[in-house]
């Protein structure tokens, strides 16, 4: 390990490292960096990217990771660096044993954070972002509803609008496009997910309450010139992906993303005469802008996306055109139906400036602008939403005294107007937050990292209120990582848009007003206590690791959905105790050569107080297990490859609502069978700029199959799509490419 000492001249090397994969450069986190003959040396970040003190008697750079080959460079000047790591078999005439994982963990860091790379990605079809962690085992996936066909996530078991989504540290998936906005980002505009469990960063602010993930957007400067994935499912489902980037000038580089998917034929394998998958048609582009001055220390993007996405689900003889709830005189037509139309714009900006003169000095400014509107109706349930919502983020870094404490500091705002239609009443309201935020971290670059932070926002619905947050993380001994983390977050709850399933339902909505200032509910409020463990270890002679993992969360006020009444959807203030444990084991094996697998255990315990007494969350499984198997074949000469993937979920048995007051036939048991799903894929890489692959989902054709509740009489007292526990479709398999100019 290398200690970075402060030296009175205040130059600084800047430079990036990137790894030469198959399939193009990647910015590669974690590669050391020193002085040859010195103790001065770093780590790169998560962008790839370094700096370090310089002199001109330093001149003798070494880049080194586990799995590339170590270069020595030659340094001459103070000029900033691009080098390119090979991947090597060979050091020393010493045989490598380990690769670089396509899901790294941190033993540096004080939070609890994992990244996912894009080689990660591949493993499974991962046509957007609901898609993108099917082969991770903290994350939770399952579908929403029976009719909407809406993947959500859950992280430490709880639901998303718990967890901060960003996309480049900017909040993405908020407010309106909380139900739906994780399938309007595809999976080939993501360079690497990072996962953080417990309590985030405050500069990212106030809401974030179980963690945070951040999606990396591709980089002009670092994408392929050319990109196509071109992807097609036996459900026949459509996707095209297309990416053009180039250099306009020096220092400009512009990228052009467009994406595409469709699926128009009418699925009903369970013969209940509703649709497995709803017909969609999604076209979503972006343009994207890159300014880089390496030399005054400026870095900045440029962001502007459309997107238009339509949805039909409901039976399969319904036809929009002869049924309508906003026009009486077409309603009345024999067939349930819904459509789900959105269009979204967005503009974001983000600069960054490191003082030449003070390196440790950096400033950073980001800005997001989005209009966002959605247009919808379940049966007779009309559900419309707007939400113009603005975000800006001023962030100060600097350090005291040496580079082992460091300091970020800065102001943020936000603002977000709603304006909601359900069935014949109107929501409407506007929210704005004005925040500052200071943020400590040290740093020994050995045994302990500390971030503790506060920050303090003053909110027009909220009132004033104070943000604590604190990680630490301690190495005990060699290859281990100890972490605590405490922290504090509140948030509005957006009872509609979260909660868009119920609408596919014939129950009435009932918001208990308590007089507090959003639907008449008081905000949500919640602690987050977490400890981890992670240890690394050698299990005959290759590499492995283990992880434990325990996080409470206890909520101080929460807002309560209730369907405990198989007729009614309730709203309502906690009254007495809500709390979300969970536990979970993970074990990481290189077995041999091109063979990596992944294990996982995890226990919830999730309770909440309703009005009619303490009861576990409904639908969530107590005890979950996952495993995934990849093996790579050495590349050849000419760049060939071929991957396996493997990915396992098996899910305990999940309550269910009570539905004691229905009439018999309708009523179900209180626990749901258990399930077990296995998905598969093999990719042939031909070479770096071409590859086929074939996959299977489910390919243990696992159904439930009585997902809706009278689906005979979707108009009567009784229906209701929301009893989801497993798959509905059954198997499904699809084939697609991927080709590119680097």
């Amino acid at each position: 390990m290398f200690l970075l000492h402060t030296i009175t001249a205040q130059e600084q090397l800047k430079g990036i490292v990137l790894e030469s994969s198959v399939s193009k450069e990647m910015p590669l986190s974690g590669a050391n960096i020193y002085w040859l003959g010195s103790s001065i040396g770093t780590i790169t970040a998560d962008d790839g990217t370094f700096s370090l003190p310089y002199k001109f008697s330093f001149n003798k750079l070494v880049i080194s990771y586990v799995g590339f080959k170590t270069d020595t460079l030659t340094v001459t000047e103070n000029k900033f660096i691009r080098h390119v790591l090979q991947a090597s078999d060979e050091l020393d005439a010493v045989t490598v044993t380990s690769r670089k994982q396509t899901t790294s963990k941190s033993y540096l860091k004080a939070t609890n954070t994992f990244t996912v790379s894009a080689e990660e990605l591949l493993k499974a079809a991962c046509c957007n972002l609901s898609e993108s962690f099917e082969t991770n085992p903290s994350i939770d996936v399952n579908f929403a509803d029976a009719v909407s066909g809406t993947k959500q996530i859950k992280m430490l078991g709880l639901n998303s609008p718990y967890i901060l989504i960003t996309t480049e540290n900017i909040p993405a998936i908020r407010g309106a496009s909380q139900a739906y906005g994780l399938s309007f980002i595809p999976g080939t505009w993501v360079e690497s997910i990072q996962i953080t469990k417990g309590a985030g960063s405050v500069v990212n602010g106030f809401e974030s309450i179980t963690g945070q993930i951040n999606t990396e957007l591709v980089k002009p400067a670092t994408d392929d010139k050319f990109y196509l994935n071109a992807y097609g499912a036996t459900s026949e489902r459509l996707e095209l992906n297309t990416h053009f980037n180039t250099k306009v000038s020096d220092k400009w580089r512009m990228g052009l993303y467009l994406h595409g998917n469709t699926h128009q034929e009418k699925h009903d394998v369970n013969d209940d005469g509703f649709l497995d998958m709803p017909l969609f048609n999604q076209i979503n582009v972006m343009n994207r802008w890159q300014y880089t001055d390496p030399e005054k220390g400026v870095v900045s993007f440029i962001n502007l996306r459309y997107l238009y996405d339509e949805k039909q689900a409901g039976q399969v003889s319904f036809n929009p055109d002869s049924f309508n709830p906003r026009n009486p005189v077409l309603s009345g037509g024999q067939a349930w139906g819904s459509e789900i139309n959105t269009e979204r714009i967005d503009i974001t900006t983000k600069m960054g400036y490191v003082n030449p003169e003070v390196p440790h000095q950096s400033l950073g400014f980001q800005t997001a602008f989005s209009h966002h509107r959605q247009d919808s109706y379940f049966g007779l349930n009309i559900y419309d939403i707007q939400h113009n919502s603005f975000y800006s983020n001023l962030v100060y870094n600097s350090i005291i005294s040496d580079s082992r404490h460091k300091i970020k500091t800065g102001v943020s705002f936000t603002y977000d107007h709603y304006d909601e239609l359900v069935n014949t009443q109107t929501f409407e309201r506007t929210e704005n937050s004005i925040g500052t935020f200071f943020e400590y971290a040290y740093d020994n670059l050995d045994k302990l990292t500390m971030t503790a932070g506060v920050r303090v926002d003053q909110h027009n619905r909220l009132g004033f209120f104070v943000t604590p947050r604190l990680h630490v993380r301690y190495t005990p001994w060699e290859r281990s990582a100890f972490r605590a983390s405490v922290g504090r977050g509140k948030r509005s709850a957006n009872i509609f848009v979260e909660n868009q399933n119920l609408f596919s339902s014939s129950r009435q909505i009932n918001i208990q007003n308590a007089g507090g200032k959003i639907y008449g509910l008081d905000p949500e409020i919640a602690w987050n206590y977490g400890v981890s463990y992670l240890q690394g270890f050698s299990l005959f002679n290759r590499k492995a690791d283990v992880t434990f993992d325990f996080y409470r969360t206890d909520f101080q006020n929460q807002v309560v959905v209730d369907w405990e009444n198989p007729f009614e959807i309730s709203f309502y203030n906690l009254d007495g105790k809500s709390y979300a444990n969970s536990f979970q084991f993970e074990f990481n094996y290189n077995a041999f050569e091109g063979f990596d697998l992944r294990t996982a255990y995890k226990y919830y315990d999730i309770k909440t107080d309703y009005n009619s007494g303490r009861l576990e969350k409904p639908l969530i499984p107590e005890n979950r297990l996952f495993a995934n198997a990849a093996y790579e074949t050495k590349i050849s000469d000419n760049g060939s490859q071929w991957k396996f993937d493997a990915t396992y979920n098996w899910l305990d048995s999940q309550r269910f609502p009570s539905t004691e007051l229905s009439t018999p036939e309708f009523q179900l048991d209180e626990f749901s069978p258990t399930v077990g799903t296995l998905n598969l894929q093999v990719t042939k890489v031909f070479s770096p700029k071409f590859e086929v692959y074939l996959g299977g989902e489910n390919v243990t054709n696992v159904r439930q199959s009585d997902p809706i509740i009278s689906p005979d009489d979707p108009f009567g007292s009784n229906f209701d799509s929301n009893f989801v526990y497993g798959p509905i479709f059954g198997s499904l398999y699809y084939a697609g490419l991927r080709f590119r100019i680097n």
